[in-house]
């Protein structure tokens, strides 16, 4: 059976940085959101974005500390979003939408990792929801811009898709919580909804991907306890970083942004991305990459964006 996760000569690797995925890119007059884009990745994201030229719209739950971080690049504009509250998102939407601005490239970077066990919204489990749902609703309410832009959406997603796939029996994990397989099911979701989103933009020029970013030390290590990260190889004693497969942020940045501006990708939307290539299917013995069937299959893409619709009460293609 063909697939479309098939290596395609990108020009670049695990090694290549922002600066190497847009090298020669001139983003002026093109306007971006990032979400997340105040910290770790996404902070790279932003400077890298803006660095090319364009415009960069920074949505943080925490916005004053969004305008510290971001205060030295120019052609940035933060405002007040919270993934994990529907009404905020409605609300950071409607204020955008009135600006009457469209949005040529949207990045979903911001997440959380390996959370302990809490319920938003209604009575969502929180990685879920805010990984995904909180996403899903707020590219949908950006909808005309997205679209009057014709732009890409990029959802970060992980390897920590490999995880779990949706548990269709229990979303929500109302039975038996496990932090890593709810991790994982947010980022299966993830890749599930770049793969719809695709689908249902290609009439009006939008194209969606999802991407894994690599291993990187960053806040999203935060529910990640010192013993844990010991135990896992991550750190020494001392707390230093002793992994040589975690990235530093410019490298760990670089696919979502290549995914974001690159013209290698036209026409190829819906893959899944790793180390600035087009990731290949996970077959058994495989370490670290490779993209698991049940985040590629367009049925449970489908399913899934029917289900977030229900549970949000937000669908532009309704």
């Amino acid at each position: 059976m063909t697939t479309p996760q098939q290596p395609i000569g990108s020009d670049f690797d695990t090694n290549s940085t922002v600066d190497d995925v847009l090298g020669g890119v001139d983003l002026a007059g093109k306007r971006a959101l990032v979400t997340g884009g105040y910290s770790g990745i996404g902070l790279v994201t932003t400077q890298a974005l803006a660095a090319a030229g364009a415009e960069v719209v920074v949505p943080a739950r925490r916005p004053d500390l969004a305008r510290e971080q971001v205060a030295d690049i120019r052609g940035v504009e933060v405002d007040e979003l919270d993934l994990g509250d529907l009404e905020s998102v409605r609300t950071f939407a409607d204020r955008f939408l009135a600006s009457n601005r469209t949005l040529d490239l949207v990045i979903n970077s911001a997440g959380i990792m390996a959370a302990p066990e809490k319920r938003i919204g209604d009575g969502w489990e929180s990685q879920f929801a805010t990984n995904h749902l909180g996403h899903f609703a707020l590219i949908n309410r950006l909808w005309p811009a997205i679209e009057s832009g014709a732009g890409r959406v990029v959802s970060v997603s992980s390897r920590g898709h490999h995880f779990s796939g949706i548990r269709w029996d229990d979303v929500q994990f109302d039975h038996d919580y496990d932090k890593w397989l709810a991790y994982g099911q947010a980022k299966t979701a993830n890749a599930l909804f770049a793969l719809h989103l695709n689908t249902l933009g290609s009439q009006a020029g939008v194209e969606a991907f999802s991407v894994h970013p690599g291993a990187i030390m960053t806040n999203l290590l935060r529910h990640i306890s010192r013993d844990e990260q010991i135990e896992s190889g991550t750190i020494d004693e001392a707390g230093n970083a002793i992994n040589p497969r975690f990235k530093s942020p410019e490298r760990g940045a670089a696919t979502q942004v290549w995914a974001a501006t690159s013209k290698q990708l036209e026409g190829l939307g819906g893959v899944y991305l790793e180390e600035c290539e087009v990731a290949v299917p996970y077959v058994e013995g495989m370490e670290y990459s490779g993209v698991m069937d049940w985040a590629t299959d367009p049925d449970q893409a489908g399913r899934l964006w029917d289900l977030s619709a229900e549970l949000t009460g937000v669908n532009a293609f309704a």
